[in-house]
């Protein structure tokens, strides 16, 4: 057994457990719902026996003890549903990660989706977004913003190796630390209360920046508290000697204090009860980073500092707010209210507190978010890592630092299952090299070029790498294999392969420190055969000696002998074989151009009437 099924068979076990035990817990929470039944009718007939019999004194203390009964186990039974969802979080998150081992894309959560740039250099060639893509496989986060920012590190067309280092160093940490990854995950989603939908984090962030200036507050506040000081002692001495009500010039002037700032004192209850309730989104999640023991990752503490500061740990100002929150619950009781502000300013006081804590708060959450969002974003990474066994991580070089700029063993797409999954060695020795890659049709020159691309920008964002070893330099990366026609711009499809040729040359010839790796699948095959390959030669000629490098897959054979010209220009092939009428592929890269092709082939097989011309001896 491989340590990818073991890791499978785990889970699968894991979830099984969950399974049962969501099971136990739903039966017990059905015999709650009875029991409570039964209390609430069984109550009602003691207590109106107990009036009968024992009398009123009786039966209102039967009454209060049935209550507290029925109280209590309403309790328990919330606590008993609290669990409840507990373990099908739990059990969710177990279920995505065999959904992501297997590449059931039903059962993968959707990642948050951005409509995909065009001219991009190969966001929409190498299936980095949309539906079935790398993104939704590796994105764990719980956030937009991890979520997005997961998208970017994909997408970022220059490649920075102290970053990617530096990411890999975490991700290596974070990848067997699994309970510490769901864990995190677990808590987020249940306070949160959604299964698998994400949600912005960053809104709070506006509100809080809106907080009302304190200054006018805490004069406001400074002054009742004075006149509160003097008005209550001048009320007594006025009170005891008879004497005129002196104590209501001072308390005119506080009443009239706390009249003008209603407007914003009114808010106070509102505003508490938003923000605790915002930031307890956060809460469980900050808390498990305060109190995680980071002992022996030392990349992971020293990422999460902002929630390890003794002064500024997010648990202590959450926990300031939400004593303000449960101060302007007052609010609720108008009369109670009123008396206790009569004597004390308690409103200007929590309105006050609550705007230095919004200050305060707001100060210090961009820094706990942008540190949370870039631990989910390696977390997507670290899981991903903890998944896939099979992987490796990449050793980033700098050009000149070996004999070849490209060396990668084992190479597979990571986007297709283990089982039907081929692997191939691949290598760029200089820049200005070009490998011409021909093939039949299915044959797999597309996926390859994919191959390529998919793990270098898995390789740059800081993740392992679906391969048993690889060895590059820091590649700046432009497609052109998937091009689309646009009716809302006026392209043709051919004008739109032009355009992006186009700009694959420029990009080509600009001036960069990294060099370009360029892949590209069928030159101007919009148009016809003559044309083709006389601009494809032209074409193949621009791009070998540049400071970069590519492979090109091209049906056309006549490309072959451009090797034979240009020194740069390798050939490699993909092959088939007919077997028992059925065309048979093993998607291994061969050395040299391929010895035959398949179209008249696949055209008789699937009924076409063709004729095939005999091969010459």
């Amino acid at each position: 057994m491989t340590e990818r099924e073991a890791l499978l068979q785990g889970f699968e076990r894991q979830t099984a457990r969950l399974d049962r035990r969501i099971e136990r817990l739903r039966e017990q929470s059905r015999r709650y719902s009875w029991g409570r039944l039964g209390i609430l009718l069984a109550g009602i007939a003691v207590d109106f026996a107990v009036f009968r019999i024992g009398g009123e004194m009786a039966g209102w203390i039967t009454a209060g003890v049935i209550v507290a009964i029925f109280i209590a186990v309403a309790r328990l039974h919330r606590r008993l549903e609290m669990g409840i969802a507990r373990a099908i979080l739990w059990r969710d998150i177990k279920g995505s990660h065999i959904a992501r081992m297997r590449l059931d894309w039903e059962h993968i959560p959707e990642a948050s989706q951005q409509e995909g740039d065009p001219d991009h250099p190969f966001e929409s060639d190498l299936d980095l977004t949309g539906h079935r893509s790398l993104h939704r496989l590796l994105d764990t986060a719980v956030t937009r913003e991890g979520s997005n920012r997961l998208r970017s590190w994909l997408l970022d067309p220059l490649p920075d190796p102290d970053e990617s280092r530096r990411r890999q160093d975490l991700v290596r940490e974070l990848a067997p630390l699994t309970p510490f990854r769901d864990r995190l995950a677990l808590l987020t989603r249940l306070s949160s209360k959604k299964a698998h939908e994400q949600w912005e984090a960053g809104e709070i962030v506006e509100w809080l920046r809106e907080a009302p200036s304190t200054g006018s507050l805490r004069t406001a506040m400074i002054a009742a508290s004075i006149l509160a000081a003097i008005t209550i002692p001048l009320l007594i001495i006025c009170l005891l000697n008879d004497l005129p009500a002196w104590w209501g010039i001072p308390f005119a002037a506080y009443a009239l204090i706390l009249i003008s700032r209603r407007h914003i004192t009114k808010e106070t209850m509102e505003d508490a009860l938003t923000m605790e309730l915002a930031l307890s989104k956060f809460g469980a999640a900050f808390r498990h980073l305060e109190g995680y023991n980071y002992r022996g990752n030392n990349h992971l503490k020293s990422l999460c500092a902002p929630f390890l500061d003794p002064e500024n740990r997010p648990s202590r100002h959450l926990q300031r707010i939400s004593r303000v929150a449960s101060g302007a619950t007052f609010q609720s009781n108008p009369l109670l209210w009123v008396l206790v502000n009569s004597i004390i300013p308690l409103n200007l006081y929590l309105a006050y507190r609550l705007a230095t804590l919004r200050h305060t708060v707001g100060e210090l959450l961009p820094v706990w978010l942008d540190t949370w969002f870039e631990l989910e974003t390696l977390n997507s990474l670290a899981t991903y890592a903890y998944l896939t066994p099979e992987t490796s991580f990449p050793e980033l070089i700098a050009e000149g630092e070996a004999d070849v700029i490209f060396d990668a063993t084992g190479l597979g797409h990571p986007l297709i299952a283990a089982e039907r999954k081929s692997r191939n060695d691949f290598i760029i020795g200089t820049a200005g090299e070009i490998t011409l890659i021909t093939g039949s049709n299915m044959a797999g020159k597309s996926t390859f070029l994919r191959t390529l691309g998919i793990n270098l920008r898995l390789a740059f964002a800081g993740a392992p790498v679906d391969a048993v070893a690889l060895r590059t330099v820091p590649f700046r990366i432009f497609t052109s294999i998937r091009i689309n026609d646009s009716l809302s711009d006026g392209f043709s499809f051919f004008y739109a392969e032009v355009r992006r040729l186009r700009m694959l040359l420029d990009e080509l010839e600009r001036s960069d420190p990294f060099p370009l790796l360029f892949l590209v699948d069928e030159i101007f095959r919009g148009t016809n055969n003559r044309e083709r390959l006389i601009g494809s030669s032209a074409y193949i000629r621009a791009l070998a000696g540049h400071h970069g490098a590519g492979a090109i897959a091209t049906h056309d054979l006549e490309l072959v002998r451009l090797a034979d010209e240009i020194p740069a220009i390798t050939n490699r092939h993909f092959r088939e074989e007919v077997r028992d009428g059925r065309m048979v592929f093993d998607y291994k890269l061969r050395s040299g151009p391929c010895p035959t092709t398949n179209a008249l082939r696949i055209m008789r097989i699937a009924g076409l009437p063709v004729d095939i011309p005999e091969e010459p001896a």
